[in-house]
């Protein structure tokens, strides 16, 4: 994602990377093309070219259906990229409220409450790299057992075996008695809801926009595009090869805004910064653990120093 000051035209008015430009750039081109053979063709071919000319009402009506069908397109597809950041913020709060059980209620047993921290920041590397289709724990496989992490990304699906190890870390925890059934219970709430929120974003990730709906709309966005410089050429002359430019541009560059957030979980320029959010959970993580120990280790000197 790219951060940019909505109050400050001048600071990303004229921004290629990100604004559709370079995705569209040779669809928009041909258009441009089609629309000065066209023009020429008017002015060279006038009495034969009279028969191919479009009626401007009618491509007037075509130009309201087009319009219905990327604000439909546009609108759909921003509900996935805002549910997905939704899914991505309960994410990283329900880590926070697993750190924070963690660090208040296992204080009693230092080993698994750090390795329950570290999985509990694994858990959002690996939901990311499932999500883009990639096997990896990000660099908190550096502080974790190699034989864990191979084990990790060995599994069918990475992020469940995390899961799993957040589960056994509990369960073992209530097992040596450093904690109760009820508090077993709290920690399994966490995790399963951990678990609810992959899950949201795998629905996101794994159900495109219907394939008819797509394939029939670009269909008519090129008819449109494509007829536009015939219904025009007789009002605009000249001007037609202007006019298709901002026109094919603002169209092609809807329904690509569209493409582009569809699937909010990639590496494109208008994805949401996943990286940033596991880096998030795994700096809130270290900070309660790091919290923790400095609690329990024993103060030398005063307490407030001049």
């Amino acid at each position: 994602m790219i951060p940019y000051n909505p109050h400050r035209w001048t600071s990303h008015l004229f921004d290629v990377r990100g604004s559709m430009v370079q995705e569209i750039l040779g669809r928009v081109a041909v258009c441009v093309i089609w629309s000065t053979v066209v023009t020429m063709a008017h002015y060279r071919f006038p009495d034969w070219f009279r028969g191919f000319e479009f009626p401007a009402t009618g491509h007037t009506l075509l130009g309201v259906v087009v319009g219905l069908l990327l604000v439909f397109r546009t609108n759909s597809s921003y509900d996935r990229f805002w549910e997905g950041r939704k899914l991505w913020g309960s994410l990283i709060n329900e880590s926070r409220n697993l750190g924070r059980l963690n660090q208040s209620l296992l204080q009693s047993t230092p080993e698994i409450q750090q390795r329950l921290s570290l999985w509990t920041s694994a858990f959002s590397w690996a939901t990311m790299y499932r999500l883009r289709n990639e096997r990896s724990l990000g660099p908190i496989a550096q502080e974790l057992p190699p034989d864990d992490v191979h084990a990790a990304i060995s599994a069918l699906h990475p992020p469940m075996f995390v899961a799993s190890q957040l589960t056994n870390l509990v369960n073992e925890a209530h097992r040596t008695g450093h904690i109760d059934s009820i508090q077993q219970g709290f920690f399994d709430q966490n995790i399963m809801l951990l678990v609810d929120y992959l899950g949201g974003c795998e629905r996101i990730r794994n159900t495109p926009a219907p394939f008819a709906y797509t394939v029939h709309l670009r269909r008519v966005l090129m008819v449109y595009c494509f007829t536009l410089p015939l219904a025009l050429v007789n009002d605009f002359g000249w001007q037609t090869i202007v006019a298709t430019l901002i026109i094919a541009y603002t169209m092609f560059g809807i329904e690509e805004i569209g493409v582009e957030i569809e699937d909010p979980f990639g590496v494109d320029s208008n994805d949401l910064p996943l990286e940033d959010f596991c880096r998030t959970i795994q700096s809130n993580l270290a900070e309660l653990t790091s919290v923790q120990r400095s609690a329990t280790e024993p103060v030398n000197g005063p307490l407030i120093q001049n």
